[in-house]
């Protein structure tokens, strides 16, 4: 091998370490999720089990006022028990598409709380055959001495918990203290999916190969730092934050499950061709990119 080729073999084989400490550093990520996940559906499992079956096999509560306590509660731990599958099969990306689908029944959750909470006040105080219901629920040992206004606030909890950890872990991933400042905290963003996918330009220049960060109202490309910067070789330097509330979101290639795929994103002053050899891959960027601009559009 002749010196002058050196520098180059040492540059491949320091990209090729990044990249593993990158997909390293999302595994544990994910194992971290998947850990905080399982007790989460247990917790959730004793509202449903002991609480929301019997009251509907017995009619304790009227339909309407067990709606109003307990609100789409099912459809929550269903949602997180997928979410738990695919992170059990180390399936990030699919696993929070689940998530993306979900935030409309969080939202409808976290403006129902209040209206639960009051609800639940009400019952206990007039109606006797569930106050004595309920005060049996909670002396079983698998509560530990919770009740069950303990956990009812739990999938927000959950949310905002399982969020701070992906926003934390992509702020420490982006160069700049401004980036970082311009970025986060920003009350109700939330953190969606990521990937590398390659920006195809309007000049007729080579594919450039970007990583994204998808978020509820926001989307980040950013590009890796140098891989030899003795700070920043494990960063990425933002490159763009586009706004998602006036996006437009279509497959100009990919409908079918021919190989690959190319999406077109419409912003006001600019448009974004992003591409995919992985049909797969592109499918579920062009799922949650449509999620995202959905959301992102209603509470525009």
């Amino acid at each position: 091998m002749s010196a002058s080729s050196l520098p180059f073999v040492v540059g491949a084989n320091t990209v090729e370490d990044q990249r593993a400490r990158w997909e390293r550093k999302r595994s544990r990520t994910a194992k971290e999720l998947l850990e905080t996940e399982h007790k989460y559906l247990e917790q959730l499992d004793l509202v449903l089990t002991y609480f929301v079956t019997i009251l509907k096999a017995k009619g304790t509560l009227k339909p309407a006022v067990l709606e109003t306590i307990f609100g789409p509660l099912e459809s929550l731990y269903s949602a997180s028990h997928v979410l738990s599958l695919h992170l059990e099969k180390g399936n990030l990306g699919p696993g929070l598409e689940n998530f993306c689908q979900s935030l409309d029944l969080y939202g409808h959750y976290a403006e129902n709380l209040e209206h639960a909470s009051k609800a639940l006040k009400e019952q206990v105080r007039k109606n006797k055959s569930f106050r004595r219901f309920k005060r049996l629920q909670e002396t079983r040992p698998q509560f530990q001495g919770r009740q069950l206004e303990d956990l009812l606030p739990l999938p927000l909890q959950r949310l905002h918990q399982e969020n701070s950890l992906q926003l934390l872990r992509v702020q420490k991933l982006l160069k700049g203290q401004k980036t970082q400042l311009s970025l986060f905290p920003c009350p109700g963003r939330w953190y969606i999916r990521e990937g590398w996918l390659l920006v195809v330009p309007a000049k007729g220049e080579e594919l450039k190969r970007r990583m994204f960060f998808l978020f509820s109202d926001i989307l980040i490309a950013a590009k890796p730092c140098h891989p030899l910067h003795l700070l920043n070789s494990n960063k990425l330097s933002c490159q763009a934050v586009y706004p998602l509330h006036q996006c437009s979101v279509d497959k100009v290639f990919g409908h079918t499950w021919s190989q690959g795929g190319l999406l077109s994103l419409s912003f006001p002053h600019k448009t974004l061709l992003l591409m995919s050899s992985n049909q797969q891959e592109i499918n579920d960027w062009y799922q949650n990119l449509t999620a995202a601009v959905r959301i992102s559009s209603q509470k525009g």
